[in-house]
């Protein structure tokens, strides 16, 4: 029998014990071996217990065996559980690293940013976060074939300012049309050149001068600090609608657009990735044409995009999630305040619990450019009460454009005017809107 079990409480005794401790114990054991003689001794007199303990009954050792099993077990079980903890820990932490390094940094417009410090404005809510979005119009690469390339210069195909509230209750994306005439500053290119200030299409100020150069364009005209930047290539676009396996949209007419490589049917229908970048950028053939038109129809996929990730519980799933960030994390080159993982989880963190329909898509109050009816420019004073409602952290409204124009007609015909000023309204759309509804 092992060491174990002769050394637990129940089994016999030490038989080379020595007689003086056996008489130690006679006086104390006399009472007790008298009264129980006859249960101890046989008729001769002799010990029921041989010289090994064969005669020792039985129960005490026999319930002692299944505890050791079971305490076998269980060390087995927790060596098992321990490494399987080290297993998925080490899969998650790859994972991790994995997608962290799918992240570039765009430390170049850091730097920039940081010359023109003294000309940039404050921030003015604490906890509000402003952050330029830029879809980058790269023709190189996989790039290639959605257009004729610019060389080796780029331009932004969208920009977007999203304004995240102090509170977390509420988000507003406000596009800003690329053909939109404003001034552009004196910027630094690539090679360090500096361009000359110009009044010229916004869209231009990222070919001058990349993202700094943008940026900087965007606080002059608007007066926003913007916290963070990030640049999101075509391919990353595609592969997060595949990612959530399709959004589905309704079109009154069929399409049929070489140019964006796009050919669907008309009625309800799920588009892939390839499909809903070629939905996304059709110009010519969709609707009348304008690049305003296609403005609200990207916000409108967009959340579209949104609601599907919220709806589907994607973003509490780790196993829907992980292709998600994979194909986002690999189209992004962000700050250096938003180049990892981290940094986006808690960017993400705080969004997921904002209502669908609080996350609001407009485009800056414009209208055809005097000079060239085929460029923009703003409407004021209505642009700068825009800017001013987003810089202070106030809230905005939306609604479709022929809701927002009878609105404005029964105003005009209203002469109450005890009512406290209501939320400014301006033609857009929200995230829990049904393309298929419109």
């Amino acid at each position: 029998m092992d060491a174990d079990v002769t050394e637990s409480a129940g089994t016999p005794a030490d038989p080379d014990r020595s007689a003086a401790d056996q008489d130690g114990h006679n006086d104390e054991s006399q009472g007790r071996d008298e009264s129980q003689g006859e249960g101890r001794t046989r008729g001769d007199g002799s010990s029921q217990d041989g010289p090994e303990g064969e005669g020792r009954p039985e129960e005490p050792l026999g319930s002692d065996v299944p505890a050791k099993r079971r305490h076998r077990w269980l060390r087995w079980a927790a060596l098992a559980a321990s490494l399987f903890v080290l297993v998925a820990a080490g899969g998650g932490w790859w994972l991790y690293r994995k997608l962290d390094a799918n992240i570039r940094t765009d430390t170049s417009a850091a730097a920039e940013l940081r010359v023109y410090e003294k000309e940039r404005p404050a921030s003015v809510v604490h906890d509000a976060e402003n952050i330029l979005l830029i879809g980058s119009d790269s023709r190189t690469g996989d790039n290639r074939k959605y257009g004729r390339s610019y060389g080796s210069s780029q331009r932004s195909d969208t920009t977007i300012l999203l304004h995240l509230a102090a509170d977390r209750k509420s988000a507003t994306a406000m596009s800003i049309p690329r053909d939109l005439m404003t001034e552009i500053p004196s910027c630094h290119q690539a090679d360090g050149k500096p361009t000359r200030k110009q009044f010229a299409q916004f869209n231009w100020a990222f070919q001058f001068g990349g993202t700094a150069c943008t940026i900087r364009t965007v606080e002059r005209m608007t007066g926003i600090r913007i916290d963070h930047h990030m640049v999101v290539d075509f391919n990353g676009f595609k592969d997060m609608v595949d990612a959530v396996h399709g959004v589905e949209i309704c079109l009154k007419e069929p399409i049929d657009d070489s140019d964006a490589h796009l050919k669907l049917r008309a009625g309800r229908q799920k588009l892939d990735g390839e499909e809903a970048l070629g939905y996304v950028r059709a110009r010519k053939s969709i609707g009348n044409g304008s690049d305003t038109d296609r403005m609200e129809r990207q916000q409108r996929f967009l959340g579209a995009l949104v609601n599907k990730m919220q709806s589907n519980g994607v973003l509490l799933n780790p196993t829907r999630l992980y292709p998600v960030l994979d194909a986002a994390t690999k189209s992004l080159t962000t700050d250096p305040g938003l180049d990892s993982l981290k940094d986006l989880y808690e960017l993400v963190r705080g969004m997921r619990n904002v209502p669908t329909e609080k996350v609001q898509f407009l485009t800056v109050p414009r209208q055809p450019y005097a000079a060239d009816p085929n460029r923009d420019e703003l409407v004021q004073p209505e642009a700068n009460k825009l800017f001013k409602r987003l810089r202070e952290d106030a809230p905005v409204a939306v609604v479709p454009a022929d809701e927002l124009k009878r609105k404005k007609r029964g105003n005009s015909d209203s002469s109450d005017s005890t009512s406290p000023t209501p939320t400014p309204t301006y033609s857009g759309s929200n995230a829990a809107t049904d393309l298929c509804e419109r």
